[in-house]
């Protein structure tokens, strides 16, 4: 899937929310429906995207079935980037280059899974991107899109609890 890119029609440049895909989260509305439910990936970007309209950011998206790919993404991160929601599948559980790139960039990173890892497989109990995210949210199914922007305006606007 090639990123899409939503921004202001007067050609200001916002502070953009990033929004990338790892690997077979293209099959979504088709792959196990009782894990992850039937909304397809546009569905949920469109979700994604709407929201960060509507908190006043520029939204682009990616996915990828390619950790070098993702990686690259990640290492073209700008100074205009918010946040990025990253929702990388089962490099989740095994990418420490991955979650090298995300400590090397300094972006504030939402970790967001549709299902709840900690209630599933044994294996994916373990995230080696937590310990550089910012956060995590999971197991919220659809919502956790909408969830995931708002964490990231509020990240960006200073409203992380953590830094006083």
């Amino acid at each position: 899937m090639e990123p899409t890119e939503a921004r202001p029609r007067s050609g200001v440049a916002l502070r953009l929310i990033v929004l990338v895909h790892g690997p077979n989260l293209n099959l979504l509305g088709l792959r196990q429906p009782e894990i992850y439910g039937t909304t397809t990936l546009d569905e949920l970007t469109q979700l994604a995207a709407q929201t960060a309209t509507e908190l006043g950011y520029g939204f682009v998206n990616h996915q990828t079935n390619s950790e070098a790919e993702l990686i690259d993404v990640i290492h073209a991160l700008g100074a205009e980037t918010a946040a990025l929601i990253l929702n990388a599948g089962a490099f989740t559980h095994y990418s420490w280059a991955i979650a090298d790139a995300i400590a090397a960039k300094r972006v504030p990173t939402i970790e967001l899974h549709i299902s709840n890892p900690a209630a599933r497989e044994d294996f994916r109990t373990i995230s080696v991107l937590s310990a550089v995210a910012s956060g995590s949210i999971a197991g919220f199914g659809s919502i956790g899109y909408v969830l995931a922007v708002q964490a990231a305006a509020l990240l960006d606007q200073g409203g992380d609890s953590r830094r006083g």
